[in-house]
């Protein structure tokens, strides 16, 4: 949805795509010298060279490794793609909402780039043995941090701001919209085992709030991605705001109950680290179920506050066509 932002206004216009205050170079190689071409090669480069230098020993076995490898190169294709569009002056061919995507997909390879950072040194890189794999898994582990830092500059230098003009995606409710979701999904990973909540009722209506916001939250970034926004029977900020009013609802309801199921004695839950035999293990790759109880409580936490800001910029957002 193109927008114009000001303070408390969201008016329906064209835009441009920098977001720097330069004017934008449409089809031409002067575009990589431009501060976003030149971030948008710094992403390219380091997410090809963490891939690269992981490949190059195999240094990927397993669900983490698999994980990363998949980030880093889903990165560098999608930036690649995005240059080659910029470059060549197609997006107006391009089939999703030029003025949403690429901010959308930078707040995404932040957080995916942010994940594998994280999760591939302290679940996979500390158990090789010290050696050529190990020492391409470190330095690829900088270079997957580097890729992070990038792409979050890219998100601040074209987040919207006061007077531009811009996609909805760009605002502050859209981008804790891309948050929500990937939150979500680090959730749906920690949930994948059935055993962590069909023993009790309450949990599995845990896991239909998760499972319902995602939804939400995922339509109306595919409604701006797509430009259908007028498609909804109700007016779009009516149904962003009601989204995150009922996403707040439901989130506070899993705060309460997720902890009080799985760490409660009196409810079946472990209130204790140690009460759990699989957490006494120190193995690759596994991650022992009460491990998995306690980060989606957080998670859950986290999510909550997203959609609780998410509620109050919406709310203060005015959207104008014109």
């Amino acid at each position: 949805m193109p927008v114009t932002v000001t303070r408390t206004t969201v008016t329906t216009t064209m835009s441009s795509s920098s977001g720097l205050g330069s004017p934008t170079i449409v089809g031409s190689p002067r575009l990589l010298t431009q501060p976003l071409g030149l971030l948008r090669l710094l992403q390219l480069v380091s997410t090809c060279v963490a891939f690269s230098l992981v490949a190059s020993v195999g240094a990927w076995t397993g669900p983490m490794g698999n994980w990363s490898m998949f980030t880093w190169c889903f990165c560098f294709s999608v930036t690649l793609i995005i240059l080659i569009v910029e470059l060549c002056g197609l997006q107006v061919r391009f089939p999703l909402s030029w003025r949403n995507f690429p901010i959308t997909y930078a707040c995404y390879a932040a957080l995916f780039c942010l994940s594998s950072s994280i999760i591939y040194p302290t679940t996979y890189v500390q158990f090789l043995s010290h050696g050529r794999s190990r020492d391409h898994a470190i330095a690829a582990t900088a270079f997957s941090c580097i890729a992070c830092v990038a792409y979050a500059t890219e998100v601040a230098w074209t987040r919207a701001r006061p007077g531009e003009i811009t996609g909805y995606m760009a605002t502050v409710p859209g981008l804790l919209k891309v948050l929500e979701t990937f939150v979500a999904c680090i959730i749906f990973a920690f949930i994948s085992d059935p055993g962590l909540y069909q023993h009790q009722s309450a949990l599995e209506w845990c896991v239909a709030v998760y499972s319902i916001c995602f939804i939400l939250a995922a339509v109306a970034i595919l409604l701006n991605l797509g430009d259908c926004t007028n498609v909804l029977p109700i007016a779009f900020p009516t149904f962003l705001s009601g989204l995150a009013l009922i996403s707040v609802l439901l989130y506070a309801t899993a705060l309460v109950l997720w902890p009080l199921y799985q760490f409660d004695q009196k409810h079946g839950g472990e209130p204790r680290r140690q009460m759990d035999p699989g957490c006494s293990r120190r193995h690759v790759h596994y991650v022992c179920s009460w491990d998995r109880r306690l980060a989606v409580a957080i998670l859950t936490g986290i999510n909550l506050l997203a959609y609780l800001a998410d509620l109050v910029y919406s709310a203060r957002l005015v959207f104008v066509r014109v």
